[in-house]
């Protein structure tokens, strides 16, 4: 039996349907604060999926918004790192998914898959949450992500390469000994951190960016004094800029184009580099 935990802000009201424009946007009208709360407009809820249940990833969480008066939304796929469970980036479901985008952080088969292991394994979930899941209802099925920190994050890039289809990928401070990815066409931003010893971005994060082509949408953030494990406290410079690309992203909702063009400037962040503007 699936238990529906509450979870998350207040429900948003009915009355603040998508914009004829554009069909695929969800909640109000983004602002600064908005996206660096810890909670979205959405309530949401949980509920734990048993590696039992699935096929070709190892389970996981799934976090949704309760309400069905917005249609359907887009929906991300998460995985840890190598020796990490879900749980080690677990505040970022529902903050994700309260600001209106179904959300599943995945259990890998075992904590030392490799990123080629984890980018099939996200894609499994993908597929998991459109065709299987108590939530396909709620899920625009030609609306998904993938997203994953260290291997976690090598991972993205194998199934933003594997599945051009996908409407964007974030890998954070990812880890990969594949440096070149020429054939990624998915919008991607990449996430490092500054005082990173495990992936170094001078050989990680820099070149997987630079070898994206640029005619494809990407970004480089550089958080600065960031180490490789800053993806498991709450990090709200991270979190606001993955909801920005998301959005923009896998909603096509230019709302949050003010947050990524011109290329964002803060105490925060070391570095950024961008294909602004954004087709």
């Amino acid at each position: 039996m699936v238990v529906a935990l509450a979870i998350g802000g207040p429900a948003f009201s009915p009355g603040a349907h998508a914009s004829a424009a554009n069909p695929y946007e969800r909640g109000p009208a983004p602002t600064e604060a908005s996206i660096e709360a810890s909670r979205g407009p959405f309530a949401t809820s949980q509920y734990s999926v048993s590696a039992l249940q699935v096929s070709g990833f190892g389970g996981g969480t799934v976090y949704y918004p309760t309400d069905t008066s917005q249609g359907t939304f887009g929906a991300i796929a998460v995985s840890p790192g190598y020796t990490a469970t879900w749980a080690s980036l677990s505040w970022l479901g529902p903050r994700l998914a309260s600001q209106g985008f179904v959300v599943i952080g995945i259990e890998t088969n075992t904590i030392y898959d490799q990123p080629d292991s984890r980018g099939r394994q996200l894609l499994a979930a993908l597929d998991y949450l459109v065709q299987n899941s108590s939530v396909r209802g709620r899920i625009d099925g030609t609306r998904l992500a993938v997203a994953g920190h260290s291997m976690g994050g090598g991972g993205t890039l194998e199934a933003a390469a594997t599945r051009p289809s996908l409407q964007a990928a974030i890998p954070i401070a990812p880890w990969n000994l594949d440096k070149t990815w020429s054939e990624v066409r998915v919008p991607t931003m990449i996430i490092g951190g500054e005082a990173d010893t495990v992936a170094p971005v001078a050989t990680h994060s820099e070149p997987f960016y630079t070898s994206i082509p640029a005619s494809s949408e990407k970004a480089y953030m550089e958080l600065n004094g960031a180490s490789h494990f800053f993806p498991q406290t709450p990090n709200t410079t991270m979190a606001k800029y993955m909801i920005s690309w998301m959005k923009r992203f896998i909603d096509d909702d230019t709302r949050y184009e003010q947050f990524l063009c011109p290329a964002p400037r803060s105490v925060a962040i070391q570095e950024y580099r961008d294909t602004c503007p954004h087709a």
